[in-house]
């Protein structure tokens, strides 16, 4: 049980890593937020807001199985999370927004 909670855990940080990693990039910022230009420092915050959420991810699948198992198990969820990203950016960017605060719309 306690195994099935972490991995959840992990596939969220790496689904969250993976959008703000993606969010950093100009075009699809621009898809999700279609308004106000990113700044420098959003880029940098995203980036690194999405690397820290990766290697959460692989700590939480290493908490979860020994290290072998744990790092096959992280990859598969990396690319699970970069495809869910992708399909989400190419049919609907604003489901992105709540990954970011400032892209709320007033």
């Amino acid at each position: 049980m306690a195994e099935a909670l972490l991995l959840t855990a992990a596939a969220a940080a790496a689904l969250a890593g993976l959008g703000w990693l993606a969010l950093a990039m100009q075009v699809h910022w621009a898809q999700v937020q279609q308004a106000a230009p990113q700044t420098p420092a959003t880029a940098r915050a995203l980036r690194i807001g999405g690397s820290a959420a990766l290697a959460v991810s692989l700590a939480l699948c290493l908490a979860a199985d020994h290290p072998s198992m744990a790092v096959l198990v992280w990859l598969m969820l990396i690319a699970a999370a970069a495809v869910a990203i992708a399909m989400t950016l190419s049919t609907r960017p604003a489901w992105l927004r709540p990954l970011w605060p400032a892209l709320r719309k007033a």
